[in-house]
């Protein structure tokens, strides 16, 4: 596929074509599936998508993570066709197959830990979190779950327990999954907190408030996503982990969001240097295809007899077959170190923009994952009322973002590493523009 990787806007925002393509939208599809912006996308390619009226947009959204290597990324378009004149579903659990395999080896692999590992692979990220939970009951013999606040799990009705913000994923949806406790975490912008004493203040709920023995795993984002891309204080992880090995809880890390080179490494708990019993992949894992996986600590990950885990379409050969050229690509084309090129070039343009508007609290984030929370000037009040204001400018400028945090007050920057330096900083000015014009 051939799309110029330039930015450019002929029609309105959203054009007569996406108008039309609403109306019917409204008609046909449920009111509870929302959209940032009433603008379909037809083709995409690289950093760059087109809409139906032929506007082209720099992504810096990615499909909120999913598309790392870049859009339609040739070596993941080949592998997926090729598997699809071939095999296209065989359930693992019935007909086994060689790219799931394959893909457990990957994963294997690359995960941190150099202890045996093994993994199953999924649908989607909120069944990878399910399924890790399943395992560390089934292997601890306990019921809790302890999950961080600000955290994002899923939609399900489990991981909708787990999920911190209410509205909204879970309001109106109860009654919620139980055995399912929130304690507070690390958010060194708001809490002001060292490592140790964030780890500390969380040890003290988790003892005092659970209990050890109760408690099957602690999940954790190793950087929280949908929460707001929150980076815990150095030490903070390491600690919770050190925790939970010496009382017998899993350590699972959700790397559904920060995961498979995101932020300069396969997984972001790497920067922390922790390595967690379990590791829970999905989004960028195979370009774009639905595959998810849990990977761990091969005692843990037998514990579940046979024919506990599993289902019809996880795993499907042609998501697997995407997913062993996602890993290709990685290496191919260096992208954990694109990663780090992205991160030279964003992270100090958007400083440079907070030292010129005050609005900006705070920029943080790993690689070609960043965040900038913005705040009532001069205070940490949240400033919500800005983030659809700037993510509705740089729409109207070919510009496409992301909104986050608890408070909705955060724009996130998930580029995919295919994206060049061109387009970041021309992305960079449309948002120094739409500062500009608050």
């Amino acid at each position: 596929m051939t799309i110029e990787q330039r930015r450019s806007i002929v029609t309105a925002i959203p054009g007569p074509k996406s108008v039309a393509l609403q109306e019917r939208r409204t008609a046909a599809v449920a009111a509870g599936v929302s959209s940032a912006l009433p603008v379909f996308a037809e083709r995409a390619h690289g950093a760059i998508v087109v809409d139906v009226d032929g506007n082209q947009f720099i992504d810096l959204g990615s499909g909120i993570g999913v598309m790392t290597i870049g859009h339609t990324d040739e070596a993941v378009v080949a592998a997926a066709s090729a598997q699809l004149a071939e095999i296209t579903h065989a359930m693992f659990t019935i007909t086994p197959y060689e790219s799931y395999v394959r893909v457990a080896e990957l994963l294997a692999e690359h995960t941190p830990g150099s202890w045996a590992k093994k993994s199953v692979l999924l649908n989607s990220g909120a069944e990878a979190v399910e399924n890790a939970v399943k395992i560390a009951r089934h292997y601890t013999g306990r019921a809790g779950v302890a999950v961080l606040d600000h955290a994002y799990h899923g939609r399900t009705n489990l991981t909708m327990a787990m999920t911190f913000k209410a509205m909204p994923y879970k309001t109106g949806f109860g009654p919620l999954a139980p055995a399912v406790y929130h304690v507070p975490g690390s958010y060194p912008f708001r809490d002001g907190l060292s490592g140790t004493d964030a780890a500390a203040r969380t040890i003290t709920y988790l003892e005092k408030s659970i209990g050890a023995k109760d408690l099957a795993c602690v999940v954790a984002e190793p950087i929280q996503g949908e929460g707001g891309f929150v980076v815990p204080a150095e030490g903070y992880l390491a600690a919770l982990q050190e925790w939970c090995t010496a009382n017998g809880v899993v350590f699972i890390a959700d790397e559904i969001q920060s995961g498979m080179a995101r932020t300069g490494r396969y997984f972001a708990s790497e920067h922390f240097g922790v390595e967690p019993d379990l590791v829970l992949s999905a989004k960028g894992i195979a370009g774009g295809l639905p595959i998810a996986a849990v990977t761990g600590r091969a005692e843990i990950m037998d514990a579940p007899h046979a024919g506990g885990l599993g289902g019809t379409f996880a795993g499907n050969p042609v998501a697997a077959a995407a997913a062993i050229a996602v890993f290709g690509e990685i290496e191919r084309r260096d992208l954990l170190a694109e990663a780090g090129r992205i991160e030279g070039i964003l992270k100090p343009a958007l400083l440079e923009l907070q030292k010129s508007y005050p609005i900006i609290g705070d920029v943080r984030g790993i690689g070609a994952m960043l965040a900038i929370e913005l705040v009532q000037p001069g205070t940490k009040d949240p400033h919500p009322a800005a983030v659809p204001a700037l993510t509705a400018f740089a729409a109207q400028h070919g510009v496409l973002l992301l909104s986050a945090g608890t408070y909705g007050n955060v724009i996130r920057f998930l580029p995919s590493l295919a994206i060049s330096d061109e387009l970041l900083r021309e992305a960079i000015g449309v948002l120094q523009e739409g500062f500009a014009s608050l």
